[in-house]
This record gives C-alpha cells, structure tokens and sequence, in this order.
C-alpha cells in the first residue's frame, strides 16, 4: 500500500517499502501536529518563527500564566501552519494534581482534543515531557 509520507521517528520497513509510512490523513495531521508542538522556534532554518517548543516551558514557574502561554502559543501556530486543525480543548497535569508518582518535578503533561476540519474527525494527543531530576 502507498503512504503519504515517512512516519517519524523514521523506522525500516520490510513492507512499506525503506521506511514505515503514514497511511492515513488523520495520522498524518497528528504527526504534523507533534511536530509544530515539539520543534523550538528557530530550530527551522527556512522559517525560524515554526514552532511552539514545548520543551523551552519545561523549567518555567508554574501556574496558570505559564498555562496561558503555552495555550496562547498553540493556538498561535496552529492558525497559522496548521490551519486546518481546530483546538477544542488543552488541559494540564502539574506534579501538584498527583498521579505522576516517581516523576521529577519539572514535567509538563498535557491532552489536547482537537479537531480535524477537512476530515470531519476529532482526535486527541497526550504530551509528557520528562524534566531531569
């Protein structure tokens, strides 16, 4: 079967020919979408203002401004490189809501429910980012 593109991490493939692909649109929208999420503004050389660099928050006081900022980031890019995905909804997990037992304290944790226009579909992208203990 054809892909679309090379899925990423990039990984052999005895069927899809060098590299595993992505098959699906939906698929390739989250990949997209990860990869806005987690590429540092000028990490692109071509366009240095792609990306919202999630890890750059990582070591950020916490609470509810740094909360806005990522939100407002997010929303931000997607407007503009990924217009065709819909934010529906972007919750956090600190270290202070539990549930991350043996976890440093410099994580950020996140689901975001979006949605994808053109396919009429919804999905949902969970992001933990370790910090260093």
């Amino acid at each position: 079967m054809a892909g679309l593109t090379p899925q990423l991490p990039l990984a052999l493939s005895s069927t899809d020919g060098t590299y595993q692909l992505v098959q699906t649109y939906k698929d390739l929208a989250k990949q997209n979408f990860k990869n806005l999420l987690f590429t540092s503004p000028g990490e692109r050389m071509m366009d240095v203002h792609f990306g919202v660099g999630l890890r750059n928050f990582l070591f950020e006081n916490d609470g509810e401004f740094l909360y806005g900022a990522i939100q407002a980031k997010i929303h931000d890019q997607v407007a503009k490189y990924l217009p065709f995905i819909i934010i529906m909804d972007i919750s956090f997990v600190t270290p202070k809501m539990g549930g991350f037992q043996g976890q440093p304290n410099n994580f950020l944790s996140m689901q975001i429910e979006y949605a994808i226009g053109p396919l009429d579909t919804v999905d949902n992208l969970a992001i933990t980012i370790p910090g260093t203990n």
